[in-house]
């Protein structure tokens, strides 16, 4: 026996040592896996003395934040750093004069950047456009100008309802210049939504499409828009931007039939003295256009984000703070280098869209990838073959995304190269273990740290988030951002101990933060501020361990309670997910008169995994046990049912209380962010 003891300790030795004599390094500490980054990451990063930052930002915040807005260009100087005296209704740079149009895009012109790759575009189809700086520049003004023909002025709002397209772009950056506010809608989204948000927007202009892609199908964007706008009185112009010439989704060969352009729809309908297409609009414009000078708590857009109940929160971001944030956020956490190509794959009708595929990545006169089509579309390697041809350096994408290509297997991404990529990130929810490890192993090949990002559309910029030369735990989104106060609390607002669940909540004011919501600075209140006082209230639930890692659990209604214990949702989804026949999981508590709350598990299996009526009892009984045996005897699943998918936002996050509405018998409130 001990013979066997001693045996086994110097095999387990010799494969510790094996581990630390590499480069990139794994480090088993408090039963957790360390992942630490390369050395030659380190050597290379900006930020060589990273605590430094976090004392230097935790002893003098303004200072930091101010320091921050310093690298960015001003009409006009800040009179004071904040101004705290309506709080929470907080203003930044008060008196300071900007637009975050002249650091995205004016002051490249005349500059080296002026030549570089601003937009890399690739359509569902495969087409692709490339807008230099210049071009950009120009394209930008030309609309902003004709957006002024149109009778724009500084205040007013501008939906903008399109695909992926660079129109977008071009739509936001010049609706900004001018003044104006604009607000994106998700061209996915149904008539519903979009009517709401108009109306609640009160949008002058609306800029849409005759139709868009998606997959192998073509979808009437311009016949919603019209549907939306009867009975509408505030819109007075639409925009379209044509695409019924584009080549057809479905082109399989150069030369053959189906790649010819031809129309997919009928002539689309122009209603007279208010509709006009996005080509005519600009093609006697001006290639220039004055910047209109704002002041930093001047609104930029209005973005809406579903609430649980009632109408969608038209969340409110202003131009100076949010530059400023978004800005240090984007250079420091991905470390970015002057040759960087950048893809982040959320959809500008979100807010990650917003901050880090256009805003962001401009102000930084780097490369962004903007991507009309899906990711596994018309193969599950699109993404992989998109990183091979454009040499992307950092990949920035949701867990969802993660999840379904992992259910493809190793072999799609393995076909290609990914040597390029230098850093991962990850946004929108809680990546679970294995998700994380694959991203880590398959994609980044176990030389890209994961940049798991925390934030919401409320925050603007990242909150709590790794840098490069960190050690990183799967799926923990490590440390709040230099300047930023995080804690764990319970429902009184004290700090709860290490390990243990909690409220997620913020101490300190930021200046990407929102500044209320539109129309509705009461619902802001109650929202954010007046459940727990003193803080703002995430409404996500998280737990701290040892180190200070954070780790996120899930939204405060995605938190079971099980006989007195708080189990996160994410956690036994991961626990599911882990299992070898489970793709996708979403997990909900059903009332129980004993236990509280009971377990409910809806499964989406992998590919090739077939269950009989008895086998398929047998498996659910398999990962009964095996979610006991990954989180303990606490985690008691009662049921188990098989679905083919999941109720997610476009975003990709699952909509669990869509799972329990149907569960429950219940209303599942506004459901205007729902995939399908």
């Amino acid at each position: 026996m001990k013979k066997k003891i001693k045996k086994n300790i110097k095999k387990n030795i010799g494969k510790i040592v094996k581990i630390v004599s590499r480069d990139q390094t794994d480090v088993l500490l408090n039963e957790q896996k360390w992942y630490k980054p390369l050395k030659t990451i380190v050597k290379q990063a900006k930020i060589q003395d990273l605590e430094k930052m976090r004392k230097e930002a935790a002893r003098n915040p303004l200072k930091f934040w101010e320091n921050a807005a310093k690298e960015l260009a001003w009409m006009e100087p800040w009179k004071k750093v904040l101004e705290e005296k309506k709080a929470p209704f907080y203003q930044w740079f008060v008196g300071g004069k900007c637009n975050i149009v002249e650091n995205a895009l004016d002051r490249h012109i005349g500059t080296p950047i002026e030549r570089k790759n601003a937009i890399l575009w690739e359509g569902n189809s495969g087409k692709s456009k490339r807008f230099t700086y210049g071009q950009l520049y120009r394209a930008v003004n030309r609309m902003a100008n004709g957006l002024k023909h149109l009778g724009v002025v500084k205040g007013d709002r501008v939906v903008i309802y399109l695909q992926n397209i660079p129109e977008t772009a071009i739509s936001m950056l010049a609706a900004a210049k001018i003044g104006a506010v604009h607000s994106v809608v998700y061209g996915g989204f149904s008539a519903h939504a979009l009517k709401t948000r108009v109306e609640d927007a009160e949008a002058k202009v609306v800029v849409t499409s005759d139709i868009g892609y998606r997959r192998d199908k073509t979808i009437d964007m311009k016949s919603i828009v019209d549907e939306v706008l009867q009975g509408c009185k505030c819109v007075q112009k639409v925009i379209v931007v044509k695409q019924n010439n584009e080549p057809t989704p479905t082109a399989k060969k150069r030369g053959s039939r189906r790649d010819t352009p031809r129309r997919v729809f009928p002539e689309t309908h122009m209603e007279p003295h208010r509709d006009v297409f996005y080509n005519h609009l600009i093609a006697h414009e001006s290639e220039e256009c004055p910047t209109e000078r704002m002041d930093a708590e001047d609104p930029l857009f209005i973005l809406y984000t579903s609430g649980t109940t009632g109408t969608p929160k038209g969340v409110v971001h202003v131009h100076g703070g949010y530059m400023v944030g978004i800005h240090k956020t984007f250079q420091t956490v991905f470390d970015i280098q002057s040759k960087d190509t950048f893809w982040c794959t959320a959809d500008p009708g979100w807010i990650t869209g917003h901050s880090y595929t256009v805003y962001a990545p401009l102000m930084a006169g780097i490369t962004t990838i903007l991507f009309e089509g899906v990711q596994d579309y018309p193969k599950p390697d699109r993404l992989w073959n998109m990183v091979e041809k454009y040499n992307v350096t950092i990949f920035y994408t949701a867990p969802t995304l993660i999840r379904a290509l992992m259910r493809y297997g190793d072999q799609w991404p393995k076909k290609h190269n990914l040597n390029s990529l230098r850093l991962l990130g990850s946004v929108g929810e809680p990546i679970n273990p294995e998700a994380w490890r694959w991203y880590y192993t398959v994609i980044g090949q176990k030389k890209c740290p994961i940049m798991d990002t925390w934030w919401q559309t409320e925050t603007g910029m990242f909150m709590i988030t790794p840098f490069v030369t960190m050690s990183l735990k799967a799926s923990s989104a490590t440390k709040p951002f230099p300047g930023i106060q995080a804690e764990v609390v319970d429902a009184q607002g004290k700090k709860v101990a290490p390990g243990k669940g909690g409220y997620l909540v913020i101490k300190n004011p930021w200046p990407a933060m929102l500044r209320t919501i539109y129309k509705n600075p009461k619902r802001y209140l109650e929202t954010y501020w007046k459940k727990i006082p003193g803080w703002y209230l995430t409404g996500d639930m998280a737990h701290k361990d040892k180190d200070g890692y954070f780790w996120i659990q899930g939204r405060s209604d995605d938190v079971l309670k099980i006989a007195g214990h708080r189990i996160g949702s994410v956690e036994v989804e991961s626990a599911l997910v882990s299992h070898p026949s489970v793709a996708e999981a979403g997990v909900i508590g059903k009332p129980d008169p004993v236990k509280g709350e009971t377990i409910k598990a809806f499964v989406v299996l992998k590919k090739g995994v077939s269950i009989g009526a008895r086998h398929g009892e047998e498996l659910k009984e398999k990962l009964k046990n095996h979610v006991r045996h990954e989180i303990g005897p606490i985690a008691v699943m009662e049921e188990i049912e098989y679905i083919d998918q999941l109720p997610k936002t476009r975003s990709g996050k699952i909509m669990r209380r869509v799972l329990r509405a149907r569960e429950l018998g219940q209303d599942a409130g506004d459901v205007s962010t729902l995939a399908d």
